[in-house]
């Protein structure tokens, strides 16, 4: 299965694909070139068809956790000041994309689309700690009812395309799909202080399925 968002790219890398091969063919009499040809032909469609794949998730049942948004490896775990949304501190979980990773984001939690906001900015590599505040990004905040959860889809010095598909105001539910960042990147998401961790840094983590914190069951909201 190949996400929606990649139909146009995969297209348009079959077409270069035909090409190259159909020069192999027909147009290069030197068997070395020929086989440079399809080798390249082969491999921009391999890795095209595995950047854009699908699959489908099992999404954990519960009220009281968040999931990840991304496929990736845990960079780290911290706690961090929010001023734009949660207007306080929060535990963050940065996860980072590499190009092999599936790059479909999914919903970490059910509730509400209350926040959105892009910002331009640089292309730091994803893994630089100041990509949090200076590189090109989406911020997506959701009420989960009993308190905040905000998420960020950075783009790295690789990936410059981000998609975002939600709304403010639209219900949205755990483990969905709303959008992807091409060619590898990272996602940090901001969760109340009380939460409980249920992961550590070098973990590796799947998109939907995978318990980033567990809730409190005293949990407040993070804003006041």
């Amino acid at each position: 299965m190949f996400t929606k968002y990649g139909y146009f790219t995969i297209g348009i890398v079959l077409i270069i694909s035909f090409i190259l091969v159909a020069a192999g063919i027909w147009f290069i009499e030197k068997p070395f070139l020929k086989y440079i040809l399809f080798a390249l032909a082969g491999f921009i469609t391999i890795f095209t068809l595995n950047f854009f794949r699908d699959p489908e998730r099992t999404i954990p049942q519960g009220e009281d956790i968040i999931v990840s948004p991304a496929d990736g490896k845990v960079l780290f775990i911290k706690e961090v000041y929010d001023d734009e949304y949660l207007k306080g501190k929060a535990l963050q979980i940065s996860v980072f994309m590499s190009p092999l990773n599936v790059h479909v984001n999914r919903i970490p939690i059910s509730g509400k689309v209350e926040y959105l906001k892009y910002h331009e900015g640089k292309y730091l590599v994803a893994f630089d700690d100041k990509a949090s505040s200076e590189n090109e990004r989406w911020l997506t905040g959701i009420d989960f009812g009993n308190g905040k959860v905000l998420y960020s889809q950075i783009a790295g010095y690789v990936a410059r395309r981000i998609v975002n598909d939600l709304k403010v105001g639209q219900p949205v539910t755990m483990g969905e799909r709303f959008g992807m960042i091409k060619f590898g990147s990272r996602v940090d998401i901001l969760a109340p202080t009380s939460s409980i961790p249920q992961v550590k840094a070098g973990d590796m983590v799947s998109a939907g399925e995978t318990i980033l914190f567990k809730l409190s069951r005293e949990q407040k909201d993070v804003s006041k």
